[in-house]
């Protein structure tokens, strides 16, 4: 009997250890074995999960979200570069057909941009970025513009305002050629270049005949206080058939010095004594407060006069009381397109342009491990408690389409925005 019982434990051994010998062998043989020894595996799967803790909807608006790792993991396989990484994620959170939904990494304006908007108001995120901008500040080096590929060839589709771009005459519609010889890179053309000379390459026409090279001087963008900069030196005077139109161009609108400025502009700084206004909502990015459409249809008719020691009274109104017009297009973003939505409800004045962007979520940053960003839309958001306006957008009362190439500066929204708002009437304030 014990005989027995001694072999019947030496069988049962050398099953075990067959055993783990073929579970060895299968694992070895696993195609998924070089992509779980990647690091890259590592920033994949911290991804995929940030989004199934924190996405908006458990049901990951109808698609399997398991399904979807076992479809693109393996896939890392094929990348060489963190660029193809990116690629992969991105084409991962694509299937969620969602805004306020993608993986950036710091090869990205975007990527310094939306952590500029996003760090000041949270202490965590300044924690986590200490790490990897030792001196505090969310910084890049650039020239301050916005790009669209369209056949693949690369146009500048906006510039902000004072920015070395815009100084350097650049203009809306030019085509990118080179920067320095080499193609063209929104980070990497301008890394460590800031203060020099960059020569760039751009066509203003279809024609190769009209081919220009511009001296360009890079600068170090902080990305906290850029936007805000941008829309201060926006603000204008635009003289025309004896009548002045303001314009300014909200670039984000994401935290309240950007409200404030925008109101002090209105009631005591460059506008108050405008006949009408053009409010520029396109492109850049959207967050913050909706509340600064108040100032444009308050119920009341709230005016302060003082008068100091001189005798020489002052008054200012509170409510903007003559015409206004706003901006938008397809670049037109989150809260920025429920601005539109309700300045168009309450008639506040036309609405020009071209369709929203049809993103109307709230979304969170997340710093991964190797320091790049995902941005997760963590809620669903709705206008008046029941009309969504992601997948929808909002649609101008008059639409003027915007032909970016080889536009040579013409702005035909603008200018329409110009000519509505020196025919509108001023509008009705209830009292």
């Amino acid at each position: 009997m014990r005989f027995l019982r001694l072999a019947y434990f030496k069988h049962l051994t050398r099953a075990f250890i067959l055993s783990i010998f073929v579970l060895l062998l299968l694992w070895l043989s696993s195609p998924l074995l070089p992509i779980l020894a990647k690091p890259e595996n590592q920033l994949f799967e911290q991804v995929w999960q940030t989004v199934n803790d924190n996405f908006y909807d458990p049901k990951f608006n109808g698609i399997d979200w398991q399904a979807i790792k076992k479809q693109y993991q393996p896939q890392l396989i094929k990348a060489e570069s963190g660029k193809d990484v990116a690629i992969v994620i991105n084409q991962m959170l694509s299937q969620l057909k969602s805004s306020h939904t993608r993986f950036y990494t710091q090869d990205e304006p975007a990527y310094y941009q939306l952590l500029g908007i996003f760090s000041p108001n949270s202490q965590d995120l300044q924690k986590q970025l200490k790490k990897f901008f030792p001196q505090g500040k969310v910084e890049y080096t650039g020239i301050g513009l916005f790009t669209k590929d369209i056949n693949n060839k690369t146009f500048i589709s906006s510039i902000l305002d004072d920015s070395p771009a815009a100084k350097a005459g650049l203009k809306i519609g030019d085509q990118i050629l080179s920067v320095d010889g080499q193609s063209y890179h929104p980070i990497k053309s301008f890394a460590g270049k800031a203060g020099q000379t960059v020569k760039m390459l751009i066509q203003r026409s279809p024609e190769k005949s009209s081919q220009l090279e511009i001296a360009v001087m890079p600068k170090i963008f902080d990305a906290s206080t850029m936007f805000l900069e941008a829309q201060t030196a926006s603000v204008d005077l635009i003289e025309l058939d004896g009548k002045q139109v303001g314009y300014i161009h909200i670039w984000s609108n994401a935290a309240d010095p950007y409200q404030q400025q925008f109101q002090d502009e209105l009631i005591y700084g460059r506008l108050k004594n405008a006949d009408g206004l053009v409010l520029d909502l396109r492109d850049g990015w959207g967050g913050g407060d909706i509340s600064y459409l108040n100032i444009f249809s308050a119920k009341h008719n709230l005016s302060i006069t003082s008068i100091p020691r001189s005798g020489r009274s002052y008054t200012y109104n509170y409510q903007w009381k003559k015409p206004v017009v706003m901006l938008v297009n397809e670049n037109s973003r989150s809260s920025k397109e429920i601005l539109a939505f309700g300045f168009q409800q309450n008639k506040m004045g036309l609405v020009i342009g071209t369709q929203t962007a049809k993103a109307v979520l709230a979304g969170r940053p997340y710093l991964m491990r190797d320091g790049s960003l995902l941005y997760v839309a963590v809620t669903d958001v709705f206008v008046n408690g029941k009309q969504r306006l992601e997948g929808k957008g909002v649609i101008p009362d008059i639409n003027i389409p915007f032909p970016l190439e080889y536009a040579q500066g013409v702005d035909p929204q603008k200018q329409k925005a110009i000519e509505t708002v020196l025919q509108a009437k001023s509008p009705a304030i209830d009292k």
